[in-house]
C-alpha cells in the first residue's frame, strides 16, 4: 500500500507498507525503512513499529518519518473502501492498494 500523499520536494519516495499474511510488515517511509507488525481483529488494528534503519536524509524529513510512525502506531481502527485503506486514530492515514 502507498500513502495517499504527494511526493516531497527533492524526493521520489512516498511511504508504503507491505503487509504479509501473518501481519509482518515492511515499512518504507520518506527516508527511513524497517519492519513492523500489524494485528487485526475485525475493524480493530494494532501496529507496532520495529527498528527503523536511519538513512542519510534531512532532519526535517526524518522528523516527518517519526511523526508518520507515531500516527500509524496510534491507529485503533481501519476501514477499506475500494482500493483505499484508512487507518483511524489521532489522525486518519489513507493508503492506496498497489494494484499493478
Amino acid at each position: 500500500m502507498t500513502l495517499d500523499a504527494s511526493r516531497m520536494p527533492g524526493s521520489k519516495r512516498v511511504p508504503n507498507l507491505e503487509i504479509g499474511d501473518a501481519g509482518e510488515t515492511r515499512v518504507e517511509l520518506w527516508c527511513k525503512g524497517g519492519k513492523g507488525q500489524f494485528s487485526v481483529a475485525g475493524d480493530t488494528v494494532v501496529f507496532v513499529a520495529g527498528v527503523m534503519e536511519a538513512r542519510d536524509c534531512p532532519a526535517a524529513r526524518a522528523q516527518l518519518d517519526d511523526d508518520l510512525l507515531a500516527t500509524l502506531s496510534a491507529a485503533t481502527n481501519w476501514k477499506r473502501q475500494g482500493d483505499a485503506v484508512t487507518f483511524i486514530g489521532t489522525k486518519p492515514l489513507r493508503f492506496r492498494l498497489n494494484t499493478n
